[in-house]
C-alpha cells in the first residue's frame, strides 16, 4: 500500500532550506488577505519598475518554476530524475497577442519537444492553444467554422498549421505532447483540432493527448464518445484529466449572459465525475493513455487500485500520474518511489511573464479546501523528523 503520510520520501529531494522556504510560502499563501495585497503589490511593483525581480525568482519563482529558460531548467530536470520523475517543461508565458509572438512561442514549444528527444527524463512536452493564437478567432470558431469571415478563417487555419507543426515535431520525436483545457467557449475549437491531430498521430502511439476538466458536467458523456469514435477508427485517445482552472470565471460567464453553468454543482459531483473517468479510460484500456493531473489524494490511490484490479502494467508508458512542480510532493515521490510512472510539470519563462502563472497559483492554494493546510501539516511534520 502507498501512504501519502511518508515524508521522508516526499521530501527526501529536499534541502533543510528548501523545506523552510516552501514552509513560509505556503504559510503566506494560506492567508486570503496576504494574497490579495501580494498580487496588487507585485504588479503595481513589476509596472513602476521597481527591482523586485531578483526577490521573486529566489522566493515563489524557485518553488514553482524550473528557470527563466529550457537551459535554467536543467538542473531541476536533473534533480527530477534522480527519483524516477520526469520532467514537463510548461512554457508559462501568457497574455501575447502578436503573430509575431504566436510564432516565437510555438518555435519555443518546439524546442521543448526537441529537448525531450530520446530523453526518458522528459516525457511530454505541453502547450496552450491561446498561446499560439487569438483569443477571439478560437471563440468565433466555437461557434462554427462555417459561419468564419474569409479573414478570421485564414487565422483559424494559421492556428491549426500552428498546432500540426508542434504536433508533427512531437511524432518525428517519438514523444507526446498534451494539449492544454482552457475556457468553454473556445474548447470545443480546442477539442476539434485536437481530435484532428489524433487522428493524424495516434495511430499506432499516443503522441497527442487532449485535456478534460472535469468540473464540467458534460466531460463524462463527452470522454465516452471520443473513445468509441476513437475505437471506430483504429487510434489511440490520449487524455489528461484534470479538475479544471475556470470555475468561478466560467459560473460568472454563465450568470451574466444568462445561459446554464457547465460546471459541476458541487466538489463531489466533480470528485464523482473524475474517479468514473479513470474507471472508463482503465476499461477502455487498449484504447487509451492515461494521464492523472491531479492533486488529490483519493483519485490517485483510485487509479493505483484500479491499475491493481485490472491486471495493467502499473510501469507502461500509457499509463502517468502528474502534479506541478512545487505542490503535492507527498503524491509524486510516493507514487514514484512504488514505480509508478510520475510527470511534473515545471514551468520556466522570464520572470515578469510568467507572473499570472505564479499567482494563479498562489489563489489555487488560497482557494482549494484543504490544500494549502495538507502542505503545511506534511512540511512540519518532516521537519520535526528531521529536527529542524
Amino acid at each position: 500500500m502507498i501512504s501519502f503520510d511518508n515524508t521522508e520520501v516526499a521530501f527526501k529531494s529536499k534541502s533543510n532550506k528548501d523545506l523552510n522556504r516552501a514552509y513560509w510560502l505556503f504559510k503566506m499563501v494560506g492567508s486570503p488577505t496576504f494574497v490579495k495585497f501580494g498580487k496588487c503589490a507585485t504588479n503595481a511593483a513589476f509596472s513602476i519598475h521597481l527591482p523586485i525581480q531578483g526577490i521573486v525568482k529566489k522566493t515563489i519563482f524557485k518553488q514553482f518554476c524550473g528557470g527563466e529558460s529550457i537551459k535554467e531548467c536543467n538542473s531541476t530536470i536533473d534533480n527530477l530524475s534522480k527519483y524516477n520523475i520526469g520532467t514537463i517543461l510548461d512554457y508559462s508565458v501568457e497574455g501575447k497577442t502578436t503573430e509575431s509572438d504566436f510564432d516565437a512561442t510555438v518555435k519555443e514549444i518546439i524546442a521543448t519537444v526537441e529537448k525531450s528527444k530520446s530523453n526518458e527524463k522528459i516525457p511530454f512536452a505541453v502547450f496552450k492553444v491561446t498561446g499560439i493564437a487569438r483569443f477571439d478567432i478560437l471563440e468565433k470558431a466555437n461557434m462554427g467554422i462555417d459561419k468564419l469571415s474569409v479573414k478570421d478563417r485564414q487565422h483559424y487555419d494559421k492556428m491549426v498549421s500552428r498546432v500540426d507543426s508542434i504536433c508533427k515535431a512531437a511524432f518525428t520525436a517519438d514523444t507526446s505532447v498534451f494539449i492544454d483545457a482552457e475556457e468553454t467557449w473556445i474548447q470545443e475549437t480546442i477539442d476539434t483540432v485536437a481530435f484532428e491531430m489524433m487522428k493524424k498521430y495516434n495511430q499506432k502511439t499516443p503522441i497527442v493527448y487532449n485535456t478534460l476538466q472535469m468540473y464540467r458536467h458534460d466531460r463524462l458523456n463527452f470522454l465516452q464518445r471520443m473513445i468509441e469514435e476513437s475505437k471506430s477508427l483504429g487510434l489511440i485517445y490520449g487524455v489528461k484529466l484534470v479538475r479544471g482552472a475556470y470555475m468561478e470565471k466560467e459560473r460568472a460567464r454563465a450568470k451574466d449572459k444568462g445561459y446554464p453553468s457547465p460546471i459541476q454543482p458541487n466538489k463531489k459531483a466533480t470528485d464523482t465525475d473524475f474517479d468514473k473517468a479513470l474507471e472508463i479510460l482503465v476499461e477502455n484500456f487498449e484504447h487509451v493513455a492515461i494521464c492523472a493531473g491531479t492533486h488529490n489524494e483519493e483519485s490517485s490511490l483510485k487509479l493505483v487500485e484500479l491499475i491493481d484490479e485490472k491486471g495493467l502494467d502499473k510501469t507502461s508508458k500509457r499509463i502517468y500520474f502528474a502534479q506541478l512542480l512545487g505542490m503535492s510532493d507527498h503524491i509524486s515521490y510516493n507514487l514514484s518511489n512504488a514505480e509508478y510512472n510520475v510527470g511534473k510539470y515545471v514551468p520556466y519563462g522570464p520572470v515578469k511573464e510568467v507572473m499570472p502563472y505564479l499567482l494563479r497559483r498562489a489563489d489555487e492554494n488560497t482557494s482549494v479546501a484543504g490544500q494549502t493546510s495538507r502542505e503545511l501539516a506534511l512540511i512540519l511534520k518532516e521537519k520535526a523528523r528531521r529536527k529542524i
